[in-house]
């Protein structure tokens, strides 16, 4: 593979839009965050439009507000495009709505195509004339509605963008009908584009900008583009082929497009990392679902487009496998974990209890129930090794200068014992998938959002914070201590204190517990809450153990009689040869 990528040519620059498309056209201007409504967008040079669209460029727009029972959009006459997305259910870190559109200057959701006479057009610069729309604002009534926009290019010639909102769904289709544009389209292509990304809504950019990611899905595949340098020129990817959808997320919401009717043959993903004030960081991506154009007469194509929370059951229900952009974990053992044993028992938990920090405790005494028969062997092989503990300690005194010596008559000890040295460690690896699928469900469950719990825990999804540091913990770059964090750090300590009785061991009993305190410090409260309380529970469990088999003694156990049947009876009657 090193030989193939070092004497690989490097790509030549072909003027086609499959390449160059979005990098020439992209507002990447994303660090502008208001609440309000956009700029008014600037006039293009209509000599860049060329012969067919150059009139249709100006500065003229209108809003019209679309309303159903979970958004609030925002279309535009310029493109024809989205200039806001509100969602109703959901609030920022600071209390204004979501809205998942960036403030551009222009609205997203638009078509990108070449012209016969050689021009790169982009229709957010082209004004599209509303189409029976009456007033500015419209309020589902029905269970959907139809509002469109027309690009009349020429009197036989125009393009028809017909968007579909249903009642209470994030999601909405938007159907093209090119008429007569048969000799105005090239290049037998053309893009639906999305260019500036999904606005940040947590105070944590940093943390934000960790889940965000664009992706492709084609033929049961996931392809993954995550935009990994600070300030470099942005990473791109060109897929080929059929594409099922493409989508981009930030942590909690997410956009896809899911073409209908008429298979795409392609995707374009571009995404850029830039630092932030405060030390913040921002991803942007931009994505390219690539159609085909035959050049007929008359044309149709309808695009599918989500553009809301990632919640799983609203995700899986587009059953296209959208929620493969769910970080639910490895997907050979931890992702089917997660999705139908986490998520099915922590939904059915919160219809029984209203409070999630209520539902995270029930939770964990749930699962300590069922690893139950896991943890006690863990916890019973522990403590046969610390009765061992005086006998082995004698036989490396006395053997201190014969190691080989010394290894032998310690596993010698343990077989007359009984003791397996691994039987604590193995019972734990096996409960890793469950505490890994856990794991994954609270760091990217959007029910956790700006959930209170009790007290200064006021959002579940978040870290704790109880005191601000005035100064920063090297390397883990701390300036906040999360309360549960620290009390989870306490419990930790009490169970090593509890388990570890080697003196070799002595400073993993405060060496750990200070490691994960600060490694959990900047998770959520959700997480540390789990933990918190996982960890009590395991302390009584200890405690029970070793009251009730703490008078035990330890016994040796008895060899196993060898089963070698008539040859091992006969060799036994044999002569001794000497």
């Amino acid at each position: 593979m090193v030989w193939i990528w070092l004497n690989s040519p490097s790509p030549t620059e072909n003027h086609n839009l499959t390449r160059d498309s979005l990098a020439q056209h992209s507002a990447v201007d994303t660090s502008t965050q208001k609440s309000q409504g956009a700029a008014q967008p600037p006039e293009v040079s209509p000599d860049t439009l060329g012969k067919y669209f150059k009139s249709l460029a100006g500065s003229h727009e209108r809003i019209y507000t679309i309303r159903n029972g979970v958004v609030n959009a925002g279309l535009s006459s310029k493109g024809g495009s989205i200039r806001s997305w509100e969602l109703k259910d959901f609030k920022t870190w600071n209390g204004y709505p979501v809205n998942l559109v960036n403030d551009n200057n222009h609205g997203e959701l638009n078509l990108l195509f070449y012209t016969s006479d050689g021009r790169l057009v982009n229709t957010k610069y082209l004004d599209f004339r509303p189409v029976d729309i009456s007033g500015s604002e419209i309020t589902l009534t029905t269970d959907s509605t139809n509002v469109a926009f027309a690009l009349d290019v020429s009197p036989t010639s125009r393009i028809l963008k017909t968007y579909t909102f249903y009642k209470d769904k994030y999601s909405f289709d938007v159907t093209y009908d090119f008429v007569g544009m048969d000799s105005i389209i090239s290049n037998f292509e053309y893009q639906v584009v999305w260019e500036n990304g999904l606005r940040y809504q947590e105070r944590n950019s940093v943390d934000e900008s960790n889940s965000a990611m664009s992706y492709s899905y084609s033929g049961g595949e996931l392809t993954e583009m995550d935009a990994s340098a600070f300030d470099q020129p942005p990473n791109k990817q060109n897929i080929s082929g059929k594409v099922n959808w493409v989508a981009t997320r930030n942590k909690y919401f997410g956009l896809a497009f899911i073409p209908r009717d008429v298979e795409s043959h392609g995707a374009y993903l571009e995404g850029s990392k830039k630092h932030m004030p405060d030390n913040g960081v921002e991803e942007t991506y931009s994505l390219g679902l690539k159609m085909p154009f035959l050049g007929k007469q008359t044309e149709k194509a309808r695009i599918t487009t989500y553009l809301g929370p990632l919640n799983f059951d609203i995700v899986k229900g587009l059953n296209v496998d959208l929620d493969r952009i769910m970080s639910l974990g490895a997907a050979w053992i931890i992702r089917p974990i997660s999705e139908y044993v986490m998520i099915p028992l922590f939904k059915f938990l919160h219809l029984l209890i209203p409070n999630y920090g209520l539902v995270i405790i029930v939770f964990a005494f749930i699962i300590k129930v069922v690893l139950h028969p896991l943890t006690k062997t863990s916890m019973t092989s522990m403590k046969r090794m610390q009765q061992l503990q005086p006998m082995i300690e004698e036989i490396r005194e006395k053997q201190k200068d014969d190691p080989q010596k010394m290894n032998m008559q310690i596993m010698r000890l343990y077989k007359e014992y009984g003791v397996n040295p691994a039987g604590g460690c193995l019972p734990m690896l096996l409960q890793l998938p469950i505490l890994y699928a856990l794991w994954a469900v609270f760091r990217s469950t959007i029910e956790l959002r700006q959930a209170s719990f009790v007290g200064w825990i006021h959002d579940l999804s978040i870290p704790d914070v109880i005191t601000k540091l005035p100064f920063s913990i090297p390397f883990f770059n701390i300036t906040e201590v999360s309360g549960l964090a620290f009390l989870m750090g306490i419990t930790m300590f009490v169970q090593q204190k509890m388990t570890v009785k080697d003196p070799r061991q002595k400073m993993m009993v405060w060496m750990m517990p200070v490691l994960m305190t600060l490694l959990f410090n900047s998770f959520p409260s959700g997480l540390n809450l789990y933990y918190f309380v996982f960890n009590l529970l395991s302390i009584a469990q200890q405690y029970w153990i070793n009251k009730s088999h703490g008078d035990e003694p330890l016994k040796k156990v008895e060899p196993k009689k060898s089963k070698g049947g008539i040859f091992n009876s006969l060799g036994n009657n044999l002569p001794k040869l000497k």
